[in-house]
């Protein structure tokens, strides 16, 4: 068996299932797509442990119940923590950067992200941990895919070396199926949603709705013809949980499988806020991949999954959200663009 292939599980009524953990480490919980999911987990009454540097927090408080550590993924306390806490499955979120930062140093993308990452899974697997699931990328793992939407039966071509990097750490989950983990690469689309950081280098849609919060025009990298599958995180935060309460392993894809170009996700943001403004478009970035969509059929047969937040709900869903953070740190009087 190779690491793209996918082991037989038991089925039940057509879907993989497992014990219900209840313990589990989410790595980046304080982040996007981990303060989503620590909710889920702590309505399910789980024990959970959030491990997260706190570099790119969301902004909510997390669950009274959930343990916090504030530490690196791969630190020598972050796998103190874990043997004490003995998770029954880890979730690695945790993210040091995008495509652009990881495309102007990749060797220090690799030292940051990839070493730590593999730290991090050696301390739960010493702590006796039973499955790890990570996030992976659907668009920079495939690259240019010669079919669309792209199946995990497709061999990936990362075209980046965030893409590559995000291979690296597959690969790496293989290791851990050898030794009797469950793991499973969540290969997301775009994801996007209320809590996403719009002042940083990545997510179109979170920095486009905090420039149109700002009465400043979106910015649009090429002729905008580029596409991509976006996801809600909300929708992307089920799937993981999901996952992670199933007995699935190998890659899986989290996303629509629909496309759609970047120049209609900005335009349908300016529509959602009703600003009378025109994108600001800019030379096109070294790497980008042209078109991606990857096919969610296997969590749907899996999991029961599917994505249930149309885009135009999910645009005007985040463009609120923006618009709300934006008028709570407004100095009084003055009111944010909407």
């Amino acid at each position: 068996m190779t690491p793209g292939e996918t082991a037989v599980v038991a089925m039940s009524g057509g879907r993989e299932t497992a014990s219900l953990p209840t313990r589990v480490a989410v790595v980046g919980g304080a982040g996007f797509i981990g303060s989503h999911l620590v909710e889920l987990l702590a309505a399910d009454q789980l024990s959970v442990l959030v491990i997260d540097d706190l570099t790119h927090p969301c902004g909510v408080a997390l669950p009274a119940a959930v343990e916090l550590l504030v530490t690196d993924a791969g630190s020598p306390e972050a796998a103190d923590a874990l043997a004490r806490f003995r998770p029954q499955a880890l979730v690695h979120l945790a993210a040091k950067g995008g495509v652009s930062r990881a495309l102007r140093d990749p060797g220090d993308h690799v030292r940051r992200v990839l070493a730590n990452s593999v730290a991090c899974f050696e301390a739960a697997a010493r702590a006796g941990c039973e499955a790890l699931l990570i996030a992976s990328s659907g668009g920079a793992v495939y690259g240019d895919a010669e079919r669309l939407p792209a199946s995990e039966e497709l061999t990936p071509a990362p075209r980046s070396a965030y893409g590559a990097e995000k291979l690296c750490e597959e690969t790496y989950l293989w290791t851990y199926r050898q030794r009797g983990l469950r793991t499973v690469a969540l290969r997301f689309g775009n994801v996007y949603g209320p809590r996403q950081d719009g002042t940083g280098e990545a997510g179109v849609v979170a920095i486009s709705s905090t420039r149109l919060v700002q009465g400043l025009r979106p910015v649009i990298y090429g002729d905008g013809s580029q596409t991509r599958d976006f996801v809600f995180v909300g929708d992307v935060a089920a799937a993981t949980r999901a996952a992670l309460l199933s007995s699935i392993s190998g890659p899986l894809n989290v996303g629509t499988g629909r496309e759609t170009s970047v120049r209609e996700v900005v335009a349908e943001l300016i529509r959602a806020s009703g600003a009378e403004i025109a994108p600001d478009f800019q030379p096109a970035k070294p790497g980008e991949v042209a078109r991606a969509c990857i096919d969610p059929g296997r969590a749907e047969r899996s999991l029961g999954w599917k994505a249930q937040t149309s885009l135009p709900e999910g645009l005007a869903l985040t463009h609120r959200y923006f618009a709300a953070q934006l008028a709570r740190t407004s100095p009084a009087g003055i009111s944010p663009a909407t």
